[in-house]
């Protein structure tokens, strides 16, 4: 099934925005149950997923993980579409 994922998605146009989706759609399972909760305003500025949360703990908790959180949201979607995560404490 994800390889027939992938092969449709090589073939669609607007393969970028549908991708970007697909990130905002798994964000809860890569990062699980706590960090989706208290996950705000998720978007995309250019190839960096911007993340904004209500406290500066939360902030950092992402920011050491965001290396492996964006790998495993390409693996997901089966595209380095983030490039980066950067996250906002609001």
């Amino acid at each position: 099934m994800d390889q027939l994922l992938k092969t449709f998605m090589k073939k669609i146009p607007h393969r970028t925005k549908l991708q970007r989706g697909m990130v905002l759609h798994v964000w809860p399972d890569v990062v699980g149950d706590k960090i989706a909760t208290v996950s705000k305003n998720l978007h995309f500025e250019g190839s960096r997923l911007v993340v904004e949360v209500e406290t500066s703990a939360w902030r950092h908790e992402i920011h050491m993980n965001r290396f492996s959180i964006a790998k495993k949201l390409n693996e997901k979607v089966g595209s380095k579409i983030v490039k980066e995560i950067v996250v906002r404490a609001s």
